[in-house]
């Protein structure tokens, strides 16, 4: 009772204040794991982190913040029309900073750059680049199975059906009808390059499930024989990342056809140490972030929908909705320069 503000006033500093708690948790989180793990990733071309575009997410949402308060005033003043507006463009800013959150997750994704999916060691990155070729090989053997070119009742089966892809790159399975033939012919040439590709993906997958080099045999009849000549505490040479990198260069320079599904589909074997903590922290503390924003979307859009009926009183509403606000502001504050600069 004796202190001087609305109760939804003090109940939204309430809550700020468990936000505050919630934050932090984060962000001490982050410090304690970034201090403590050594070669921590920090360059762009592991963290695909954009500073300008970090940069210019913190200017938008200062000038959102700006805008937030002339909004009150006007509200204080009641000159409603006038707060509309300046809360419109706090809204439309609130749309370019998801617009530009959305940009840097699409180029997080592209490159893969997810909690899980980071290799951090040498054999890491050689097993994802065999996954990554055998996702390949899948989704287009998929086509054929998908137009009914090849009919199978086991379109898992990979093996059986680089068979049926062969047969069809050789011309032995005939046309459907519902293809004409040059639509047939293009299918046929594609198989021709799917055959190859599924071949030295094949060839890959049984060294890394050996784990011998690209130099020495992996089937199974010549692993067993090149076994059998090695002395007592020998082993065949290992495969490496050197090797696969310099088989994918191979691949890229030899054949066309196959270098820009390679460029597309395959990253090159990268390890990064520490690299799915960093992509955990980022997407959590960046995406809470965001999620708060989208809140503060939908309190603005609340006042809006008013239109001309806004009145007086919605000033409680609309101060409320702001101090909310200038909290996911400081908020971004703290993370830019957390994940974008140090």
């Amino acid at each position: 009772m004796g202190i001087p503000i609305p109760n939804s006033k003090l109940g939204m500093w309430l809550f700020l204040g468990t936000e505050i708690m919630f934050f932090t948790a984060f962000i001490g989180s982050y410090i304690v794991l970034r201090l403590g793990s050594p070669g921590w990733p920090t360059r762009y071309e592991d963290t695909h982190i954009n500073v300008l575009l970090g940069g210019i997410n913190t200017f938008v949402l200062i000038v959102s913040s700006y805008l937030v308060v002339v909004a009150h005033e006007a509200m204080a003043q009641k000159n409603f029309t006038r707060a509309r507006t300046y809360l419109t463009g706090t809204l439309l800013l609130a749309f370019v900073f998801l617009g530009i959150k959305a940009l840097e997750y699409k180029g997080k994704i592209e490159h893969d750059i997810l909690p899980g999916r980071i290799p951090e060691t040498s054999t890491q990155a050689i097993r994802k680049v065999d996954r990554q070729f055998e996702e390949l090989v899948r989704a287009r053997f998929a086509v054929y199975t998908y137009e009914q070119i090849i009919e199978t009742d086991r379109p898992d089966d990979i093996v059986n059906l680089s068979l049926a892809v062969q047969r069809l790159s050789d011309g032995t399975i005939k046309r459907p009808m519902s293809l004409t033939s040059d639509e047939f012919s293009a299918f046929q040439k594609s198989a021709e390059v799917d055959s190859k590709l599924y071949r030295e993906w094949m060839n890959l997958h049984q060294h890394v499930v050996a784990n011998v080099s690209l130099a020495e045999p992996a089937l199974p009849a010549g692993y067993l024989q090149s076994r059998a000549t090695l002395e007592a505490g020998e082993k065949q040479p290992e495969l490496t990342m050197n090797e696969v990198q310099s088989w994918l260069n191979g691949l890229r320079a030899e054949d066309h056809s196959l270098s820009e599904l390679v460029n597309s589909n395959i990253f090159d074997p990268h390890p990064m140490v520490y690299g799915n903590i960093f992509a955990s922290c980022y997407f959590i503390m960046t995406g809470f972030h965001a999620i708060h924003v989208i809140v503060g979307m939908i309190l603005f859009i609340a006042v809006l929908k008013q239109g001309s009926s806004l009145n007086e009183k919605w000033t409680d509403f609309v101060e409320n909705s702001g101090l909310y606000w200038h909290f996911v502001d400081l908020v971004w504050i703290f993370l830019f320069p957390l994940l974008y600069i140090i």
